[in-house]
């Protein structure tokens, strides 16, 4: 969210410097996991600032790390705990956090084999959570079979990380090619259904199919949506007489729930099921999720770049 605010500034480097120092501080090192996706995130970051420096200390560790993947594939199972299961991108979020991070090394390095080895283990974890009757894909296996007030289960964020990880994977990638067309084949699908079943207000509910049981508006799934959707019609993969309107619906949701000392409210805590949300609790990922909806929304509506 970061990075794309800072490239809304037209020439001013204060946010990119902010971002760089932050990398500099890291060693420009991913967390401390060696496989597990969520601490591969921060390697989006590196990579847009490798793109905007050249400096190739900024993506050196994150080359060595995933090169050591490679070479060294987890065998594990996609079933939930089961021995290292988080080894592998068995949950959705996954989904957004790495993916990405092997398409960007593999647009920046022109190496195909991080593309490969992504495409691989991405299909197998769509195989594994993606639910082809809605659209949608389960948290993890542990939903497979759970109703919540008698609808399946799928979590709003966690369906958000993967529409915004489609995006993101899908900017790396030639639009005719074969891998550009499985992600947006599964994209345009989400698409389709996140258009039908936004609520009323604008927003998404936390159990995508239970809006009578999820009032409550939520923003950092509901942020990611109005990205996505958005990026649809800035990249000619959405029509915007069908499309815009929810964008527009939602983003005037999304700014409804930003307080008057600038905090985004109603993003939902740290979990993997839809819950709880409220006007003044925030998190870090919703505030991400916002500035990236804006991004997309900023250019759809005729700001830098926009179409």
């Amino acid at each position: 969210g970061m990075v794309k605010l800072a490239e809304m500034q037209d020439g001013n480097d204060t946010y990119f410097r902010w971002l760089k120092e932050i990398g500099t501080a890291h060693d420009w090192k991913l967390h401390d996991r060696l496989y597990h996706a969520d601490d591969h995130t921060v390697g989006q970051m590196y990579l847009e600032l490798y793109r905007k420096y050249g400096d190739r200390k900024m993506i050196q560790p994150t080359k060595k790390q995933f090169d050591h993947i490679m070479y060294h594939p987890s065998q594990s199972v996609l079933n939930w705990a089961t021995p290292f299961h988080q080894d592998r991108w068995n949950w959705c979020d996954a989904l957004f956090m790495s993916p990405p991070v092997w398409a960007k090394l593999y647009n920046v390095t022109g190496e195909k084999k991080y593309l490969d080895f992504m495409m691989e283990e991405f299909k197998a974890t769509t195989k594994f959570l993606f639910d082809k009757k809605e659209s949608l894909y389960y948290r993890d296996e542990r939903y497979f079979s759970k109703l919540d007030n008698g609808t399946k289960v799928f979590w709003a964020r966690g369906n958000g990380w993967v529409f915004a990880g489609l995006c993101n994977v899908m900017n790396e990638l030639e639009a005719g090619s074969k891998e550009y067309k499985y992600f947006l084949g599964i994209y345009k699908k989400m698409a389709k259904k996140l258009h039908e079943i936004q609520t009323p207000e604008g927003h998404w509910a936390m159990s995508l199919l239970g809006q009578e049981f999820y009032p409550t508006p939520e923003t950092s799934g509901s942020s990611f949506y109005v990205f996505g959707l958005a990026w649809g019609i800035n990249n000619g993969v959405l029509k915007r007489d069908v499309y815009e309107d929810a964008v527009v619906k939602g983003w005037k949701a999304m700014v409804s729930h930003v307080t008057k000392e600038g905090m985004l409210g109603y993003v939902q805590p740290i979990g993997a099921e839809p819950g709880q949300a409220w006007p003044d609790k925030t998190e870090v990922y919703g505030t991400g999720a916002f500035l990236s909806a804006g991004y997309e929304v900023y250019k759809l509506f005729g700001g830098a770049s926009g179409k």
